[in-house]
């Protein structure tokens, strides 16, 4: 495991865009961002082809990497931060510089379609990464939940998961630890199987998903996907953040729906990650601890930035 190190105020976060394209009102939001950023005491440095769309959908899978492997190669660059989200991050796998990254480790951060990227740089190299906001959200979310937690996280080093008194469900109770992974649903779930698969042998797996795009109907045949190809076998416990359907069915009971209530885990659900304005910053590679008698029923018990 690498540990990055901690960010400190004056320090220089770079920008990328791996995902859907920066273009229309996100760059607008983007700038906005920039702006809160740097009134908050850090300096901000845009990667080359932030703004691209070279494809008409979004920049090259070539370009993405080559601004992911520039930022990770800058000496200034201090801390990676993902601008939005979208549906092809993971076109960026064959083409980012893993041994760059092993060498110069930094925090690298975003949520939604961002954590294939974070995922696959924790499998590939060691390092530890995030799923916390991304950059546009700093400027689009309506507080400052989300950024806050990723000041407390890594600038103070905090180890606390959420603000105090958040709620907390036991789905299937028990005690468990491990490494955490995880993220999007839709995008954990393809990395289950193929040359870019990941291991989730005794993980604490946390799951979100955007019901804007995925109904239950689909979010049940991803979680029987992973089902099949053996991945409730193997991790140690499951956390469940947010998601929102019309059809107001919750994402556990999605979950139970496939797997049933006799696994040997315990899973917890709260709605401070995912899809929503309270949106923590979970580290990918450093241990937790699952206690369902608990209050706070989840806690990172390993550093995760230095």
């Amino acid at each position: 495991m690498i540990i990055p190190k901690k960010l400190n105020y004056g320090d220089t976060i770079g920008v990328v865009a791996p995902s859907n394209p920066i273009i229309g009102d996100n760059i607008e939001e983007v700038n906005n961002s920039k702006l809160i950023v740097e009134k908050s005491g850090f300096k901000v440095k845009f990667s080359k082809n932030l703004f691209f769309n070279t494809n008409g959908y979004s920049s090259t899978p070539q370009e993405k990497a080559q601004d992911i492997n520039d930022m990770f190669a800058d000496k200034e660059i201090k801390m990676i931060w993902c601008a939005k989200g979208g549906n092809n991050s993971n076109t960026v796998f064959e083409y980012l510089d893993y041994e760059c990254i092993k060498q110069n480790p930094k925090i690298i951060c975003g949520y939604s379609d961002i954590t294939s990227i974070t995922n696959i740089i924790t499998a590939k190299t060691g390092l530890v990464t995030f799923s916390g906001t991304n950059f546009k959200t700093i400027s689009t979310d309506e507080t400052d939940y989300s950024y806050n937690q990723a000041i407390k996280r890594f600038v103070e080093g905090s180890l606390e998961i959420g603000e105090e008194n958040e709620k907390y469900e036991t789905i299937k109770s028990g005690q468990a630890e491990g490494e955490l992974i995880g993220g999007n649903l839709t995008l954990l779930h393809n990395l289950v199987s193929g040359k870019y698969k990941v291991d989730f042998n005794k993980k604490i797996l946390f799951l979100e998903e955007l019901g804007f795009e995925t109904d239950p109907a689909m979010a049940s045949s991803r979680i029987a996907y992973m089902k099949q190809n053996g991945i409730f076998d193997q991790i140690n416990g499951l956390w469940i953040g947010n998601y929102e359907h019309e059809s107001n069915i919750k994402l556990e009971k999605i979950v139970l729906d496939i797997i049933g209530n006799n696994v040997n885990f315990p899973i917890i659900k709260s709605n401070n990650f995912g899809h929503i304005e309270t949106k923590t910053v979970i580290p990918i590679g450093t241990k937790a601890k699952i206690d369902s008698n608990k209050r706070q029923k989840i806690e990172l018990i390993e550093q995760c930035v230095k």
